[in-house]
């Protein structure tokens, strides 16, 4: 009795080693983007980027809505990097982010936001314009077929 439940216990820890070995390794990339947003009280987004990934460059289109006080409007450009991804899709999806702000001229921008997939996005930028906000937002973000 005592035999069969440590072949049990083996069968499963090598099942367990077996799944793991063969889980590929998540990998990180390079992505800028470019983000206007603009708003009374409901605002909207859209912009576009790339994403280095592997030794290749892909196109990216964003878009996204934002609810709650929005007033004005800016321009964003962001550098960083992406997280946890095996492939280049694993970027695309909607970011979401309660969030509150004051740009007037020109400021800095830091964010960090995770996808459904699970890929963590880490930005830093420049942001120029009028805006104010205090808000719930979500960011679309798609591989650009088109370009």
């Amino acid at each position: 009795m005592r035999f069969l439940s440590a072949a049990r216990a083996v069968v499963i820890a090598l099942a367990a080693f077996v799944g793991t070995a063969s889980t590929s390794y998540a990998d990180s990339g390079a992505v800028t983007l470019t983000i206007y947003k603009a708003g009374w009280i409901i605002g909207g987004s859209g912009g576009s980027g790339s994403l280095t990934f592997q030794g290749r460059r892909y196109a990216l289109s964003t878009g996204g809505l934002d609810y709650g006080l929005v007033f004005g409007g800016s321009k964003t450009v962001l550098h960083g990097r992406v997280r946890n991804i095996r492939s280049p899709r694993d970027v695309e999806g909607v970011y979401g982010a309660a969030g509150a702000g004051l740009a007037v001229g020109r400021g800095a921008r830091a964010i960090v936001l995770t996808n459904q997939k699970g890929a963590v996005l880490e930005l830093n930028g420049r942001q120029v314009g009028l805006l104010a906000n205090l808000d719930l937002s979500g960011l679309a973000i798609t591989i650009d077929r088109r370009r």
